[in-house]
This record gives structure tokens, sequence and C-alpha cells, in this order.
């Protein structure tokens, strides 16, 4: 492709994984909504994970790692308990996925989601303990790959409209600030916000830590991650 002042751009790839994974996702909320509804607690209950029943099933390894139980920790990546909360998922998950995929390839992206998001609520079921409420969300492979972003793409920039007055302005704002500001809301959360299901907090923490370490693992090693992209 050529630009305008004559300089040759590369075409882009589109985010396949990234697109199988959100219609997943909006289609398994779709179904508990429309489909399941009053029932669509104990739906969310069999694909959500319970951390009281997760540790029980890690204290049995290796025989119990193939248990429906354990294996709900990837499940419950792909549901979501309303629309505010798929959408504020999605959002992130498109506006940091993208980039992502570009740069570690569709498997590095599916690997990087899967693998990270489970670790993170692994963690997050071992810091809740004995709960019984069931966890679910993607905000744990969706914190990985901010994390990843940023360890990746560190001076980055991201064009955002910014309210000034009665305006919008268009601006483009280092990725270090606005990755910055979520992480210090999540610390907040963290610590002075209430903790339960709904709002697994630590399991963003532990999902961009884990990515952040991903990245700077990856970066010397340019023939498995383009280090060149940068999000426009």
């Amino acid at each position: 492709m050529i630009d305008s002042g004559g300089m040759r751009r590369r075409r882009l790839a589109w985010p396949w994984v990234l697109t199988v994974f959100s219609l997943i996702m909006l289609v398994t909320w779709v179904y508990a909504e429309w489909r399941l509804g009053d029932g669509a607690g104990e739906w969310i209950r069999s694909w959500g994970f319970v951390p009281a029943r997760v540790l029980a099933a890690l204290d049995h390894l290796p025989g119990s790692w193939n248990s429906r139980d354990l294996l709900a920790v990837l499940t419950s990546l792909f549901v979501h308990g309303d629309w505010l909360h798929l959408a504020g998922n999605l959002a992130y998950l498109w506006v940091f996925g993208t980039t992502v995929e570009r740069a570690l390839g569709h498997a590095g992206l599916a690997l990087s989601f899967l693998v990270l998001g489970a670790l993170a609520n692994l963690i997050l079921a071992w810091q809740l303990g004995t709960t019984q409420t069931p966890v679910i969300g993607a905000s744990g492979g969706v914190s990985a790959l901010i994390g990843i972003y940023l360890g990746l793409f560190p001076v980055s920039r991201m064009g955002l409209w910014l309210p000034l007055g009665l305006y919008l302005q268009f601006a483009r704002v280092p990725a270090i600030l606005v990755i910055g500001s979520w992480f210090t809301l999540q610390l907040i959360y963290t610590v002075f916000g209430g903790q339960d299901g709904a709002v697994a907090w630590w399991a963003h923490i532990a999902g961009f830590v884990a990515g952040v370490v991903v990245a700077i693992l990856l970066r010397p090693f340019p023939g498995l991650v383009d280090l060149t992209l940068q999000d426009d």
C-alpha cells in the first residue's frame, strides 16, 4: 500500500483470534441473557470457576488436571455477568489486543490470553481462598495483554478523544500514561474496594504483571515478536 507521501506502508493482518474470542464472549452473553433468563445463574456457576473448588482440585494434582473445576479457570474467561462488564472488557481487549496480536502472531495472542488469563484466575482463587462465589470474566486475560503491550511498546502513543469544555479534542497520549492510570485504579480498588466474584481486582493485577514479564522475556528475540509496530 502507498500513502499520499509516496512512502510504502505495509498491510497489517486482521486480528482473527481477537475476533473469534470476542464473538465467543458475545454469543455466551446473549445465550445466558436471552435464552436462559432467570436460569443463567446456574449456567454461570457451571462455566465460571469457584475458588474453593479450584484449590481443592489443585490439592489432587496431577490426577485432577482435567477436572471441570480446574478447567473452569479457562472457560470463565469467556463468560460475563452483564453487558457493561462485557463491553468494558471488549473495549480494552481491542484497544490493546490488536497490536499485541500483530506483534506476537495469532498463536502468540491465543496462548497469551488463555495461559496468562488462567494463571491470573489461579492466583485470584488462591487469594480468595474458600470463597464459594463463582468468578467470571475476561479481565485476567485482558490485563495480561495490556501488560504485554506496555512491555513491548513502552514509548508508543495512543490516539484519544479528550473532552475540552463543550468540544472533543483528538490527542496522541503516551500509552504508558493511559496504562499507568488504569493500573493505578486497579491498585486502589484492590486495596480499598470490595472483593467479590463480580469485581476480581487481583486477577487484573496478576494478569498485568504476568504480561509485562512475558514481554520483557520476548524482547531479546526479534524472531518471535515484531517490535516495529506502533498503535495508531
